[in-house]
């Protein structure tokens, strides 16, 4: 037989036929399908996982499916189509009091910032006032919600005191470069690479978020699946949940991880690979889900008076059963 025949030799059946009369039978590996983003940072963790083979570990067979949306990723879990998503628990919050029990489980703490060129004069909310402020995503977006809150704590209202811009977080970004902004709220990572280029972080607002009375970092996005699915996956979801943290943790403590992920980043340089490292770092949840969950009970409230029912549907208060609880980990 030639050596560009796609038959394998008999020799090689016969190794075959050997091998797996020397082993035992072996179960199948779980199956567990997840919808990411394809920029988002569950993207990057999932390539991690793969390249130290963290799925065969924990005996897991990972099937990914990348959108351009989380609207996307957030319709493919209600078809069946996805097993586990990244979203926030104002979601998870909403969809629960309509009937639909999804849950929520921590997966960072890192939301984003506001940020102004260097030099600048802004060194604080009030200095807003009057000012020109680019806001990533819409009106409703929580980390502008979050931001207005803590300003109208101290007596700002930023909606009529400032002229706010919304858009896309890459097209502020750039604008941010060009300097059309005097100010811009901006997801985490888009606030790294500004920070690789001299940009001064003025808030972050995972600090804003303790103002209106967290207790501590709490997480805005989370790992989202249905509670039935949880219920009858358990163990092969608290191998997944494990798996992840393995990931984040390597991302977290070795700069030579960034550089498998680069190419996912669309860095103008590396020089930002620290900046990232960084901040990733700090948004790795560490505190109990209980704490997590009372926090954004607290959360919940302020959010719901600034955005009403349009962001939060008829609820009141955070839905019953809105975390999961019988993950592996704090």
């Amino acid at each position: 037989m030639s050596s560009s025949s796609p038959w394998p030799s008999r020799r090689a059946i016969l190794a075959a036929i050997a091998a797996s009369a020397a082993c035992p039978a072996r179960a199948a590996a779980s199956s567990i399908r997840v919808t990411v983003l394809a920029t988002g940072t569950f993207a990057w963790e999932l390539d991690i996982i793969r390249a130290h083979g963290l799925d065969a570990k924990a005996d897991l067979a990972i099937e990914v499916t990348e959108v351009a949306t989380p609207q996307a990723a957030q319709l493919a879990l209600r078809a069946g189509q996805a097993d586990i998503i990244i979203t926030d628990w104002l979601y998870v919050s909403r969809v629960r009091s309509l009937g639909e029990r999804l849950v929520f489980y921590p997966y960072s703490t890192a939301i984003g910032a506001i940020m102004t060129p260097s030099p600048s004069s802004i060194a604080s909310l009030a200095d807003l006032q009057g000012r020109k402020l680019a806001v990533a995503g819409g009106p409703l977006d929580k980390g502008w919600l979050i931001v207005r809150g803590a300003a109208l704590q101290e007596g700002i209202d930023l909606t009529s005191s400032a002229s706010i811009v919304y858009g896309a977080p890459p097209l502020l970004a750039e604008k941010a470069r060009q300097r059309e902004f005097d100010a811009s709220l901006n997801f985490w990572n888009v606030c790294a690479a500004l920070e690789a280029e001299g940009f001064k972080q003025l808030v972050g607002v995972e600090d804003l978020a303790m103002r209106l009375g967290a207790t501590g970092p709490l997480a805005n996005l989370g790992y989202v699946f249905r509670e039935e699915w949880a219920g009858e996956n358990r163990h092969a979801l608290a191998r997944f949940l494990e798996a992840t943290r393995e990931a984040k943790d390597l991302l977290a403590q070795s700069p030579a991880e960034w550089g498998l992920i680069k190419e996912r980043l669309g860095l103008r340089n590396g020089a930002a690979l620290p900046a990232y490292q960084k901040r990733y770092a700090a948004g790795i949840p560490r505190r109990p889900v209980g704490a997590e969950e009372a926090d954004a009970r607290r959360l919940y409230a302020v959010l719901a008076r600034l955005g009403g029912r349009e962001l939060v549907g008829p609820a009141p208060e955070l839905a019953p059963g809105t975390f999961y609880s019988g993950g592996s980990g704090g």
